[in-house]
């Protein structure tokens, strides 16, 4: 795992540090998404999953795209792991995420777009997708306004995880009313 310097560093060499993403720069929403990912008392690994949450794109975010072919080079900055969960939260097929959120113990399969396969993922990896999958959003949906987007599968995921993540869900929705 390298320092946020150097993590933060890639995003310049790729020149995804303007991009746009839901009212400012991509890296400013990597960053915020870390920053939250802290406030959640997560640990470092996984607020390094939120800073390359989005980084080969995913089903709706497609402004900045690193090549899943290289994969090997996000692992070198984050981790096996980390760089794991990166993919699963780029490439799951929404449809399946959702389905698998509502179940109560593992396994949790999940359908790859880039690949069109699936992957089952422990109680764990799950749990931290989620957390990653959750905290994003709710990074964003304050500027973007889609308050009315997946509702029902991120109160499923603010459910599930309860606790901070479900506190600072209600805070953030609250700001829709």
């Amino acid at each position: 795992m390298k320092p946020f310097k150097e993590l933060t560093d890639f995003f310049q060499r790729q020149q995804a540090v303007d991009v746009p993403h839901t009212g400012k720069g991509y890296l400013a929403h990597a960053i915020g998404v870390y920053n939250d990912l802290k406030k959640w008392g997560c640990e470092e690994e996984l607020a390094n999953v939120g800073l390359f949450h989005s980084i080969y794109g995913t089903e709706i975010f497609q402004n900045f795209t690193f090549p899943v072919e290289q994969r090997d080079e996000i692992r070198e900055l984050i981790g096996e792991r980390a760089e794991n969960l990166c993919y699963w939260n780029c490439g799951m097929v929404r449809e399946t995420f959702d389905a698998a959120a509502k179940q109560s113990e593992a396994p949790y399969v999940l359908r790859i777009r880039f690949t069109d396969s699936e992957v089952e993922l422990t109680e764990k990896e799950f749990n931290d997708l989620c957390t990653i999958h959750l905290c994003d959003w709710l990074e964003q949906v304050p500027r973007c306004k889609m308050w009315d987007y997946r509702t029902d599968a991120y109160s499923t995921l603010a459910n599930r995880l309860s606790g901070v993540a479900k506190k600072y869900y209600d805070e953030v929705y609250a700001l829709a009313k």
